[in-house]
């Protein structure tokens, strides 16, 4: 029997947080091999991931524009799209700042923040790999559960790096940029935590 129409939903939402992955696999790259020389082309690189995820979300949205039944309520796949959407452009967010900064050297925390980044991204891509089975799956809540963990681990992570960079500098410029660098590496964690929070709402309206 084949797939009833619409179904294919969460085939798409998956393929969504792939570029997330991408996003985050190339900021590590950056990161660990950190050469503020090349970041215009680099950056130039994570944008054309973002741009191709924006080009899935919007071909998902036309789709749904023309289909009355779908998997799960209409306002739930627009939402969660949305919200995996901002995971992919967190990540850029990141890298336009470094570049915007003039940032030539890393501080210690920035590698961190990429960890967690990384699992966060990769937990998110499992969820949606289990999210069409969300009935009768018996992972899918224990990767919500690890997804916001990770998030309070990036708090913390936040508030230590910033208390770091106050008893450690005294550049004002130094403590400026990375201030809101940051904030800009512990959003990345927040959204995944917001796309796990519209599965888990998806969950408990359908149970």
């Amino acid at each position: 029997m084949g797939k009833k129409k619409g179904n294919d939903y969460f085939e798409m939402m998956a393929e969504l947080v792939i570029y997330s992955c991408e996003a985050a696999s190339l900021l590590n790259e950056i990161l660990k091999d950190f050469d503020a020389g090349q970041l215009e082309d680099r950056l130039e690189k994570m944008h054309e991931i973002e741009h191709t995820a924006d080009v899935k979300k919007h071909d998902m949205m036309n789709k749904l524009a023309k289909e009355f039944i779908t998997p799960i309520e209409r306002g739930d796949i627009i939402e969660l799209s949305h919200q995996i959407d901002n995971v992919t452009d967190a990540v850029e967010d990141v890298l336009v700042r470094l570049y915007m900064f003039n940032i030539t050297s890393l501080r210690s925390e920035a590698l961190e923040f990429c960890s967690i980044i990384i699992e966060s991204c990769e937990k998110l891509k499992k969820l949606m790999d289990e999210f069409h089975n969300y009935k009768k799956s018996t992972t899918i809540r224990d990767l919500i559960i690890d997804i916001n963990a990770l998030e309070e681990e990036a708090d913390r992570l936040y508030t230590k790096s910033m208390r770091n960079l106050f008893t450690t500098s005294t550049d004002p410029i130094e403590i400026i940029t990375w201030k809101e660098n940051f904030y800009f590496f512990e959003k990345c964690c927040d959204a995944c935590e917001a796309a796990a929070d519209v599965v888990e709402c998806v969950i408990m309206k359908n149970s």
